[in-house]
């Protein structure tokens, strides 16, 4: 241990000749602490969210989506696009068709997105964890039948396997409107409502109805045609790996997504909204390392008869400096230390026991609690702000202790 570190630590715990200093020494030691653990704490639970909100958009998302670069649709004969069916880290493939349509049950009607899907398309998904009512079939030997959402549901007031079938209009893409018979310009279909679904996200439980995939493409008119292509890779492989393949593979021609970049722009309002937080938080922090150059400085006063002492011994200007600067800097690193651990700890009392709620009713949100993630990039993150701020709190009264004390005692 250097001769300033061990000075430091002696007047850091040592009582002052003025009991007010100690206290302003705490007070800035519990102010980086509290802004530290605030810091931790805050960045952790955004990472909850963001993984709940994930792990809702899992369930209809597929791991990988494929969608046309220009246009609506892409032609399932295209050489490239049946290849993917023999690359061994893909285990299924569903090719889609999502497009507006109006859905009618008796006396209610509502605009839908109508989804049309193969037969292995809750292979891709998870739809059966999200079911609230029924369960997903898209026909038997009779009949066509739809899984809808909730929201959609609420609006025709239908349940599943209720007798009355849903009426789907979507108009023909190639005929002409003929005003005295404009029901000619509209293909027509029917199926019964086999489930209900529901992930807490509008776009999904407000408008979304998923149908068989031979339906969909009479009902819009497309032959070897779809919206488009959703993968499953198998156990193991690598998602980003796959990803850049399927990239480099398709070409220009397609757009390749994983699931974070479907949901791109409520993922990225996320990070803005969490990265601001941690700046607002940062802001704070700033104003609590003015305690450490208002406990430095008194501290520097307080212990002038010792700097006159080390002079007499023989210290140089750079060692009492440094003296002091590493008592800053120490201020800094205990506060930081120790809210860094409190905030690691209260994560783990939150993802464990659940302490904080989100409401005094078990079941009312998605979750009871907060959840909570902590993230190592984000404690490296909070412990480099502490650092860059208090560096240059415990520089500054270093600074004036140079230019005016040390220089006093040289003229004395």
């Amino acid at each position: 241990m250097s001769l300033s570190l061990k000075i430091a630590i002696r007047y850091l715990f040592s009582k002052k000749s003025h009991s007010a200093i100690n206290t302003i020494s705490i007070v800035s030691i519990c102010g980086v602490a509290i802004t530290t653990m605030a810091l931790i704490c805050t960045l952790s639970v955004y990472n909850g969210f963001q993984d709940l909100i994930a792990s809702l958009y899992s369930s209809l998302d597929p791991q990988i989506k494929i969608t046309p670069a220009t246009g609506k649709t892409f032609s399932l004969e295209t050489p490239a696009i049946k290849e993917l069916a023999q690359w061994p880290e893909i285990e299924e493939i569903a090719p889609v068709i999502e497009e507006n349509a109006l859905l009618i049950y008796r006396n209610n009607q509502t605009p839908v997105l109508l989804k049309g899907v193969p037969d292995n398309y809750a292979q891709v998904t998870q739809i059966d964890s999200i079911l609230l009512d029924g369960e997903f079939l898209l026909r038997d030997s009779i009949a066509n039948y739809a899984t809808i959402g909730v929201g959609v549901a609420n609006r025709l007031e239908v349940r599943a396997h209720y007798v009355y079938p849903l009426s789907v209009y979507t108009p023909k893409r190639k005929a002409k409107v003929n005003l005295a018979n404009p029901s000619t310009a509209f293909n027509e279909d029917r199926m019964f409502a086999a489930a209900v679904f529901s992930v807490n996200q509008p776009e999904y439980d407000d408008q979304m109805v998923i149908v068989p995939l031979d339906m969909a493409t009479e009902l819009f008119d497309y032959e070897h045609q779809a919206t488009a292509l959703e993968i499953k890779l198998k156990d193991g492989s690598s998602e980003k790996q796959t990803l850049s393949k399927l990239s480099e593979h398709l070409g220009k021609d397609f757009i390749v997504k994983d699931r974070m970049m479907q949901q791109e722009t409520s993922f990225r309002m996320m990070q803005i909204e969490k990265w601001m937080t941690f700046l607002i938080l940062a802001f704070i922090l700033m104003i609590a390392t003015f305690n450490v150059i208002g406990s430095l400085s008194m501290l520097i006063i307080d212990k002038q008869n010792d700097i006159k002492t080390l002079r007499n011994l023989g210290a140089d200007e750079n060692l009492i400096s440094k003296i002091f600067f590493t008592e800053g800097w120490l201020i800094s690193a205990i506060g930081a230390g120790t809210g860094l651990i409190a905030g690691i700890c209260l994560c783990w009392l939150q993802q464990e026991y659940g302490l904080l709620q989100l409401g005094q009713t078990s079941g009312a949100f998605v979750v009871d609690a907060y959840p909570v993630r902590l993230l190592w990039s984000d404690a490296l993150a909070v412990l480099a702000i502490v650092t860059l701020l208090g560096l240059p709190a415990a520089w500054y009264p270093v600074k004036y202790l140079r230019n005016k004390w040390l220089k006093q005692s040289d003229d004395n």
